[in-house]
């Protein structure tokens, strides 16, 4: 349970907590809490090339990696309003979806404690803006699909599978 690990007291009345089966319950109100994974949209951008847009990680976790472009959903924001914000935040782009690829379960760090995350991707075209690097990113690279970072290389563990998915895709 990354998401409740170290919660020992109800944020809502200060009881004391009690760990169970699928999450932590409050004697006190009543109150129950549950580690679920944090969704997240990314996308795989591709241009006109056929190249894969990638950036470089700027914060923690795994800062310096290649990590593909989104981030964590807003609370209530449907997947594709997140998508596109993140997309515009992190690289100055404006995309359209053009295929679903896949859902991925990870870690959000490689501590013990990291949250779990639902990784939803997405292949999109660029629609309009100006590449740019920016929010949590230092550096953005176009890869041709034959020439992406090794595994070393990625920021998360899913990473790797979601472009070998990508390459799979592209081929059929």
């Amino acid at each position: 349970m990354g998401e409740l690990a170290g919660w020992k007291i109800c944020p809502r009345c200060d009881t004391g907590l009690e760990r169970g089966e699928d999450g932590l319950r409050c004697p006190g109100c009543g109150s129950q809490y549950y580690a679920n994974s944090a969704p997240t949209a990314s996308a795989l951008v591709e241009d006109d090339r056929g190249r894969l847009l990638l950036g470089r990680r700027a914060v923690e976790p795994f800062l310096g990696r290649w990590d593909t472009i989104g981030g964590f959903l807003h609370e209530g924001e449907e997947p594709l309003a997140g998508l596109r914000r993140e997309v515009l935040e992190e690289t100055g782009l404006e995309i359209e979806p053009t295929s679903f690829l896949g859902i991925w379960i990870d870690r959000y760090g490689d501590v013990d404690t990291a949250i779990y995350t639902l990784n939803l991707f997405w292949v999109a075209r660029m629609t309009g803006g100006v590449l740019r690097a920016a929010d949590d990113v230092a550096e953005l690279s176009w890869f041709e699909p034959d020439a992406l970072p090794t595994p070393g290389e990625l920021a998360f563990a899913e990473i790797s599978d979601v472009l070998t998915a990508w390459r799979t895709t592209r081929r059929n």
